[in-house]
Formats: C-alpha cells, sequence, structure tokens
C-alpha cells in the first residue's frame, strides 16, 4: 500500500445443502452431509484453461416462500423476502458462486465461482425487484495479468467482489482471492470476459490471513463518510473464537479494525448501502447449530481505525428456511427507488447442494 494509504497496483506486476430433507430424515443426518462436505471439500481443480467464453443454459426454479411451506410470512426481522431462483443447468463449470455485483437496476448480474471462472447473467424481475428467471448466462475464465486463467496458476480460488463506480456508471471490479490472498482489478462494465486484471498493492497483513480462511468479503465505499475506501473483512480469525479481522484501504481513514465474531458465524461478503454503512454477510455450520445464514449491518461510523465493530443484525435464518451456503450480497434499487439485497450461494458444485438466488427489501 502507498504511503497514503490508497491500494495501488504493483510496479512490477503489469457451501448447505438446503438439503430440503423430510422431518422423518431429520436435522442430525442433514448436519452429518454437510459436515462431510465441509470436511473433505477438495482444493478447487486447477485446469480451468479449457473453460474458454461459452454461453450456459441456466434453468430457473422460482421459490415463493423463504420460511418453508409458509407463503405468508414474507417478513424477517427487518426484510422483506421478495423471492427467490434455484440455478439449475448441466453445465459442470456452473455453480460454486462466492461473489456479486449487480447493475444500479439489479438486472445485469457479475459473479465469481471458487473455480476461477466470470459467471454473468441477466436477471428478469418485477417491478419491485422479485426474481423471475435467470438468461442470458456466460462463463469465462478470470484472466491473470499475464494473460493466463488465475486457476492455471494455482490462483483462481476467487471469494469476493465489489465495485468502485465512477460518476457516469463506469469503474473497476475489485476480485479478491483465497490461499494466494490478492486482489485483482478489472474495467467495468467487463465487455469482455477474458479481459486480463491488474494485481493491487496490498499491506502485508492481509498477506498474512489464513490460508483457506482469508478475504472472503470486500466491498468498495462509493458513498458515505467512508467513500473511496475497500474495506476487507476476514472469513475467520487465527483460531475458531477469535473476532474477525478487517481492514480500511486507502480513503479517509485507512487502518485497521476487528469485527465481533458472533454465535460462530463466519464472514462471506460485504456490501455498502447509499448511506455508508455495511451489510455484511454471515454464514455458520456447526454440528450444534446447525447452518445458518446471517445478515449483519455494521454502521459507518463504527467502521474506524482500532475499532471493535458489532453492528446489528436484519436476518437470521436457519434449517426452516431456503438457503443454503449463502456467499455472495448486492444491492440495487427498485422502481419505488427502494433498496433492495440480492444473495446467491455457492453450492460447491456438489449434487447435495444448490445455487440460490434470494431477494430481500431492506425496510425502515
Amino acid at each position: 500500500m502507498a504511503a497514503d494509504g490508497v491500494a495501488r497496483p504493483a510496479d512490477t506486476m503489469i457451501r448447505l445443502p438446503a438439503i430440503r430433507l423430510s422431518a422423518q430424515r431429520g436435522l442430525a443426518l442433514a448436519a452429518s452431509l454437510f459436515a462431510a462436505l465441509l470436511v473433505v471439500e477438495p482444493a478447487p481443480a486447477r485446469a480451468v484453461i479449457d473453460v474458454p467464453f461459452q454461453d450456459v443454459t441456466v434453468r430457473s426454479k422460482r421459490i415463493e416462500a423463504f420460511r418453508i411451506g409458509r407463503a405468508d410470512e414474507p417478513r424477517f426481522g427487518e426484510l422483506t423476502f421478495l423471492g427467490g431462483l434455484e440455478l439449475l443447468s448441466g453445465n459442470r463449470h456452473m455453480g460454486g458462486l462466492s461473489g456479486l455485483v449487480l447493475s444500479p437496476d439489479g438486472s445485469r448480474m457479475t459473479a465469481i465461482a471458487d473455480n476461477g471462472l466470470w459467471f454473468t447473467a441477466t436477471i428478469d424481475a418485477e417491478p419491485d425487484g422479485r426474481p423471475l428467471a435467470v438468461r442470458d448466462a456466460q462463463l469465462s475464465a478470470i484472466v491473470g495479468p499475464d494473460g493466463r486463467p488465475l486457476m492455471d496458476r494455482g490462483r483462481g480460488d476467487a471469494e469476493a467482489l465489489t465495485l468502485r463506480r465512477n460518476p457516469d456508471g463506469t469503474g473497476e471490479l475489485y476480485m479478491a482471492t483465497e490461499r494466494y490472498h490478492a486482489i485483482y482489478a478489472f474495467p467495468y462494465p467487463l465487455a469482455d470476459l477474458r479481459t486480463p486484471g491488474r494485481e493491487l498493492d496490498l499491506p502485508p497483513a492481509l498477506r498474512q490471513l489464513r490460508h483457506n480462511k482469508g478475504m472472503e468479503a470486500i466491498a468498495f465505499a462509493n458513498s458515505g463518510p467512508l467513500s473511496g475506501t475497500l474495506v476487507v473483512v476476514s472469513e475467520r480469525g487465527q483460531t475458531f473464537n477469535s473476532n474477525l479481522p478487517g481492514f480500511l484501504l486507502g480513503g479517509p481513514t485507512p487502518g485497521t479494525f476487528t469485527v465481533l465474531r458472533q454465535d460462530s458465524y463466519d464472514a462471506t461478503d460485504a456490501t455498502f448501502l447509499d448511506n455508508g454503512d455495511m451489510v455484511l454477510l454471515e454464514r455458520r455450520f456447526t454440528l450444534r447449530h446447525g447452518v445458518g445464514m446471517r445478515v449483519r449491518l455494521l454502521p459507518a461510523a463504527e467502521l474506524k481505525p482500532g475499532a471493535m465493530v458489532v453492528g446489528r443484525v436484519l436476518l437470521e435464518a436457519g434449517f426452516s428456511e431456503q438457503i443454503d451456503n449463502m456467499e455472495g450480497v448486492a444491492i440495487h434499487r427498485n422502481d419505488a427507488g427502494e433498496t433492495i439485497l440480492t444473495i446467491i450461494s455457492d453450492d460447491n458444485r456438489s449434487i447435495l447442494q444448490r445455487t440460490l438466488l434470494l431477494r430481500f427489501r431492506i425496510d425502515g
């Protein structure tokens, strides 16, 4: 990082299954299956050089109720469920979605997969934001500064995505990887998915995060008190019970902070609201608690160097709701100017898990 705290290019560098188990099979079986997935989940396959730019057929299965069997309960915490989709495809590379950026109207999605791929698509939706279908989907390998796919170099474990937006709607996508801790910048809109990225300079502390529990959540503040700041939150601290390391890169107050780890949740993604508050997506899986998804609001006033950030919970969900391994979050505004939250899941390309796209309206 430069002395002024701004991340710049380096000079030398040009998973739960919301398995819909019956009550008879029970929570214990589902928990055991997901535990096995987490334990044996392999490192991402390295050979993706055979994944050129390609169109992908995706079938959308609508989800009408967030709480299973209770379509008459749309309100959950401070959020209202609008609707969701299960995304199905016969393409073996489809899945593993771990980061998400939306166009301002929410109609165009750019996502990353943890096998080193871009995934883009159009989301058809009602005026209020309720998703109806996904179409015009495309896949391509994420290309590094040397013109080679990142995964071909063992650096393609893509986990987080955010957008620095210019006033004219253009900008840069910042994409973070784990195992090899790095952040790459790509032009936005990403007209050609094969465009090489450039690697950003990072402070040494970011390079020292845990091997597979590192940069899971990044968010760029395009407005508010932290405008111009790239925020990074680690998936987990150095131990299971440690609080989550946070980093403020660039902007008016660069430095480090800590997010209080609560109830065994790990950070999986983040995004900023227009007022500068940050939404943190969290995931939990333990044999004691089962699987969980949580959405926490971190006020801009708490995001400052040296702070222990707590925030407040907007939504918490578990086996009774339509969730999976939720790993990506983004916001947009609908036709009425309401703030809409979109959350996607990483199915680890497992037949026991699902790729879900869920939408909520933030009330109040």
